[in-house]
């Protein structure tokens, strides 16, 4: 009869408590306790293909083999909790793995984006563990006297003409020749999924100053040119199907062209009139719903008396 495997843990927590049953009323005991509620994911991982290539991009010079990525939005501020938290991903990073030290400490970076100087933590970081920070350039600081190679960014501290994008991911851009080049960098990129989804969001954050620039309605069109182009073809279909009921009504050969011209060129004006209100509100959700949903296109014609 095979020996029945032995169950360590559930002992070894006993022991534990006995060891320590005398101080047993200032203590809490927790067997298998889980240590986090959310799973543990971090925003971005980065792994260099060739480990022999440095990386040169100014954010990315610090790279090495294995690269973790910790963002925080423009209404966020990085606190000490977030640096353990990051630092810990990038242990448990490298001791999940098929073999011992398959991926050595020393090649994982960890860095930190956000928009406001963290000086509380950098405080903290000296006090305890003996960091220092260094400026290696606008909006990019290293972390030195850690084993782990770490760097702050301050995206709205970075370049905007070195870092375009990363730069841009803001709520208080400026009309300046670096939100006209972005654009006119976007329009290059217009068939890009990655380009699609920063400047969306890029317009979403920033939809005062953007309206300013004279690209953003085209950008805008670039971005949701299928769902415009199908709500207008099926605007003129419906102006048609009209025209060409009227004509036979009337029993007027003329006036069946006539209607299908009449009845494709109200439509397309109720369509583009609805189009410039949902821009001018930034109601970006509707504009894309009214050209997926019929009876809801309907329902924003007659909330604006179209």
């Amino acid at each position: 009869m095979a020996e029945k495997l032995l169950q360590w843990h559930p002992g070894f927590h006993a022991a534990i408590r006995i060891e320590l049953q005398e101080e047993a009323e200032t203590l809490e005991f927790y067997s298998e306790h889980e240590l986090s509620k959310k799973p543990l994911r971090i925003d971005t991982l980065v792994v260099k293909k060739l480990d022999d290539k440095p990386i040169q991009k100014n954010i990315g010079k610090i790279f090495r083999g294995h690269n973790l990525i910790e963002y925080k939005n423009p209404g966020d501020s990085l606190n000490i909790n977030d640096f353990y938290r990051a630092y810990g991903y990038a242990c448990i990073y490298q001791s999940d793995t098929q073999k011992v030290r398959e991926i050595r400490m020393d090649d994982i970076t960890i860095t930190f984006i956000c928009s406001h100087y963290p000086r509380e933590i950098l405080k903290i970081l000296k006090e305890e563990r003996g960091i220092e920070v260094e400026k290696k350039e606008d909006g990019i600081y290293w972390l030195k006297n850690d084993p782990v190679p770490m760097q702050i960014i301050l995206n709205h501290r970075l370049s905007r003409k070195e870092n375009p994008w990363l730069g841009s991911l803001r709520a208080d851009l400026q009309v300046d020749e670096d939100t006209d080049q972005l654009l006119r960098d976007y329009s290059r990129n217009k068939e890009s999924n990655l380009y699609q989804a920063a400047m969306d969001l890029i317009i979403r954050a920033n939809w005062k100053t953007m309206e300013e620039v004279r690209f953003v309605c085209d950008a805008l069109r670039e971005l949701y040119a299928d769902e415009l182009e199908a709500e207008r073809i099926k605007g003129e279909e419906r102006g048609e199907a009209r025209g060409i009921e009227l004509g036979e009504a009337r029993g007027i050969e003329l006036g069946e062209a006539r209607g299908i011209e009449l009845g494709a060129a109200k439509e397309g004006k109720r369509l583009t009139a609805l189009i410039q209100r949902l821009l001018g509100e930034n109601l970006l959700d509707d504009l894309k719903r009214v050209s997926e949903d019929r009876a809801y296109c309907e329902q924003m014609y007659r909330k604006y008396g179209l």
